[in-house]
């Protein structure tokens, strides 16, 4: 009996020790699980306070989403693919008799209806190559779409589908975004449609280098709102039920979503797309200069206070800086207002104005803050196009070709450079003065006319095709790089 109440006595001693240190550990631990069996443990636990209400808890966002989903679109684009067995052998004789074997692919991607009669904005990536574009409703209706124009640099396109009285999303101030605010990404990823995802802006004009183009603008939105491919083209939506973005791209290494994407910010989307209704093409404005971004280290190299903005390096003659009185070591640190801390801040802020807009531009000079305004200027130097800047800049004079050219090399159309001067393209394809243009992307030109308007036209590509017929009758194709 003795010894079964001394068993009886050590248990409860041992249990109360156990109890006892059980409590103190909690009591004075930070919360903290250390975990060594699981390299990436599937959660991670959090200490909460149990007083503090959120501002998300107080968020409805189901009213935003109703009247998002209505206007968001699902886009399939249907384009052909060459299947060829032996490339290789292609690559060094030539496409074959056959072209090898057409593929139909379909690609799906999201868009937004801007106008109640049927303009909807998506990703150029979304559209290209679109042999045929369907786009579906959220209410099941499908029409075909028309390609209206497409921006290359900000990858947006504009397409347009014949339908009356749609709902739309109306535009809002991207400059006027906040890091931290509430955000809704609207789209049909996975081809699961009207999807609706939250997060917050995480940051303003990132540059990812997502191209390799130079003429890309990147100034994106990051939001943490969950994106995945099939969201392209569809809409970042502020806690005003505004579009304030165009959802892009996602920072990935497996593809799908797994942490940060990236929209394009509204007010460059909205400048791409009024430009491409009233001429067709978009209308870039640039400030002419040369410039580096801003650290400690290039702060103390040129030897100034400031180490966000961007310095100027050097002033373009005949550009709107110069013109505006703007001098080589001004460092920019506003626009309109809108801070300037890196090249992508500017480029952004670019991006949503045109040639002929005026700018307050904010400047440390020798250390004193000043404002000059500035009158932008295109990349020829100018307020407005003229009628051959492009043809004149990117080949030379142009005339179309004679009877006796026509009779020559048996061809109805073409167009003779008559005075070359790019001087780049002797050097690379040995070009000269009385060669002439077939086509340009695979388009026939007969007209300087037409050769100013496909060089304006795809301007923001790296590069251009062009179909050249040389005056000794060799037929070839050149690439024409215009950045």
């Amino acid at each position: 009996m003795k010894k079964v109440l001394s068993l009886l006595m050590v248990s409860a001693l041992g249990g109360a020790l156990t109890l006892g240190s059980y409590l103190m550990f909690f009591n004075n631990s930070s919360g903290a699980v250390t975990t060594t069996a699981e390299k990436f443990p599937v959660a991670i636990p959090t200490n909460y306070p149990i007083n503090v209400a959120s501002p998300a808890e107080n968020t409805d966002f189901t009213k935003i989403a109703d009247e998002s989903v209505h206007a968001v679109v699902h886009v399939k684009n249907v384009s052909v693919a060459r299947s060829n067995p032996n490339s290789l052998f292609e690559f060094f004789y030539g496409q074959s008799g056959n072209g090898g074997q057409q593929q139909m692919v379909v690609g799906t991607g999201s868009g937004v209806i801007i106008s109640p009669d049927g303009y909807i904005i998506t990703n150029n990536h979304v559209i290209k190559g679109a042999k045929q574009l369907e786009v579906t409703l959220n209410n099941k209706t499908s029409y075909k779409a028309e390609i209206v124009g497409v921006d290359e640099s900000t990858d947006i396109a504009l397409l347009k589908i014949d339908a009356q009285d749609l709902p739309v999303m109306t535009f809002g101030d991207s400059d006027n975004l906040q890091v931290g605010e509430w955000v809704l990404a609207v789209g049909n990823p996975f081809n699961l449609t009207s999807t609706v995802t939250a997060g917050i802006v995480s940051a303003k004009a990132r540059n990812i280098n997502i191209s390799s183009n130079n003429n890309r603008i990147e100034s994106f939105i990051q939001t943490d709102a969950a994106v995945n491919p099939g969201n392209s083209g569809g809409a970042l939506v502020s806690v005003r039920g505004e579009l304030i973005g165009i959802n892009t791209a996602i920072s990935s290494q497996t593809g799908s979503y797994i942490g940060y994407s990236f929209a394009v910010p509204s007010n460059i989307a909205k400048k791409v797309v009024e430009d491409i209704l009233e001429f067709g093409n978009v209308q870039r404005a640039y400030l002419g200069i040369n410039f580096e971004e801003l650290n400690s280290e290039k702060a103390n190299d040129f030897g100034v206070v400031s180490t966000e903005g961007v310095i100027i390096t050097r002033v373009i003659d005949h550009g709107a800086a110069k013109e505006a009185g703007l001098k080589p070591n001004d460092v920019i640190t506003a626009m309109d207002n809108v801070k300037i801390s890196k090249f992508s801040d500017l480029q952004g802020f670019l991006g949503s104005k045109r040639p002929g807009d005026m700018v307050k531009v904010s400047v440390l000079r020798d250390n004193m803050e000043k404002v000059i305004s500035v009158k932008l200027k295109n990349q020829f130097g100018k307020f407005a196009y003229g009628n051959s800047d492009f043809s004149n800049y990117f080949i030379g004079e142009l005339n179309p070709i004679s009877r006796s050219y026509k009779n020559r090399f048996d061809i109805d159309y073409g167009v003779k450079i008559t005075n070359l001067k790019n001087e780049s393209l002797q050097h690379t394809y040995g070009i000269e003065s009385g060669d002439i243009i077939l086509s340009i992307e695979d388009q026939d030109v007969s007209s300087a006319n037409d050769v100013e308007r496909l060089l304006k036209k795809y301007q923001n590509k790296e590069y251009m095709v062009l179909k050249m017929l040389t005056q000794r009758g060799k037929l070839g194709y050149i690439r024409l790089k215009v950045n």
